[in-house]
């Protein structure tokens, strides 16, 4: 395991693209969602906080009985503004996502939400952090609070592209789950290939907050009528020769409904938001109504704005 740190924006290629991707979130994500919905992150504080003693004008919903039974003296509960949470976004960075078969690929699609996740969050007082899982092992990015520091994160993911090897998805989620990470928003960006994520993520949405975006590309959903494929594991490099007939092509599309729908019901009975992202759609209007479309359907769930 490595742990990041701050690199200075050198590479041309990497300024672009973030440049590209701050257009995207900063000015037609926020443009989307106007007023009260700008944001992840809105509203009070809802972060347990310090137990202090009443004082005339105090909410007494915030009131701590356990401390006023133990102290005799009546204590209310503090929250921590939302603005001071702590966003930690988990980055699947396994070779499957360097497949792109439309407009880009699964990667440059988890390296947009990411950007997402951290410019929405990146307000006064807001750390931001990532765990990347590849190929090579975990990496750590330390949530630090800053524009230049998520700039920095943001450079990392941009000229590191997947490498091959089987990514541990499930020790990402370990990761997310230790207690070195402040109960805050978890983001995990993945094309969930792998069976091994459905455990762990429960004790994810234990301490935080979740989403679980889903990257799929359109190949993974539909087979093209070509005749015979080959078909390659970008993981393992195994390689299968298949006759795209119509029957197989039925059954193929099948097969990827009900990944996906066992994806979804994964998601909600660990207690986390699930949206799939694809390829080829307008990623930031998907976005976008997903936010707003959640937020204004369950205000119970306004701190993380999304379920």
């Amino acid at each position: 395991m490595t742990t990041g740190s701050a690199t200075p924006l050198v590479d041309p290629r990497a300024r672009e693209v973030l440049r590209r991707l701050e257009i995207d979130v900063a000015r037609r994500l926020d443009g989307l969602l106007q007023g009260d919905h700008r944001g992840l992150v809105p509203g009070l504080g809802s972060e347990p906080g310090e137990a202090r003693e009443y004082v005339a004008g105090d909410d007494i919903r915030r009131m701590d009985w356990n401390v006023t039974a133990r102290t005799g003296t009546p204590h209310v509960r503090d929250t921590v503004a939302d603005r001071e949470l702590e966003t930690t976004v988990l980055v699947d960075a396994s070779a499957s996502l360097a497949v792109g078969t439309r407009v880009r690929t699964k990667y440059d699609l988890a390296v947009a939400v990411t950007a997402a996740a951290g410019l929405l969050t990146n307000r006064s007082g807001n750390r931001f952090g990532a765990v990347v899982v590849s190929g090579d092992g975990l990496h750590v990015h330390r949530a630090r609070s800053g524009r230049r520091h998520l700039l920095a994160v943001l450079h990392r993911l941009v000229t590191r592209p997947p490498v091959p090897g089987r990514a541990g998805l499930a020790e990402g989620l370990a990761r997310l789950a230790a207690p070195v990470h402040r109960a805050g928003l978890a983001v995990v960006v993945s094309d969930l290939l792998t069976d091994d994520w459905a455990d762990p993520l429960r004790a994810v949405t234990r301490r935080h907050e979740t989403l679980v975006v889903e990257i799929v590309d359109p190949l993974e959903l539909e087979l093209p009528d070509v005749g015979p494929l080959t078909v390659i594991d970008a993981e393992t490099g195994e390689h299968r020769r298949v006759r795209t007939s119509r029957r197989a092509r039925e059954r193929f599309a099948q097969a990827a409904r009900r990944r996906l729908a066992a994806h979804r019901d994964a998601c909600r009975r660990a207690g986390a938001d699930h949206l799939v992202l694809r390829t080829d759609d307008d990623w930031v209007v998907r976005l976008a109504h997903f936010v707003d479309r959640r937020r204004r359907g369950r205000p119970a769930r306004a701190r993380l704005g999304v379920r």
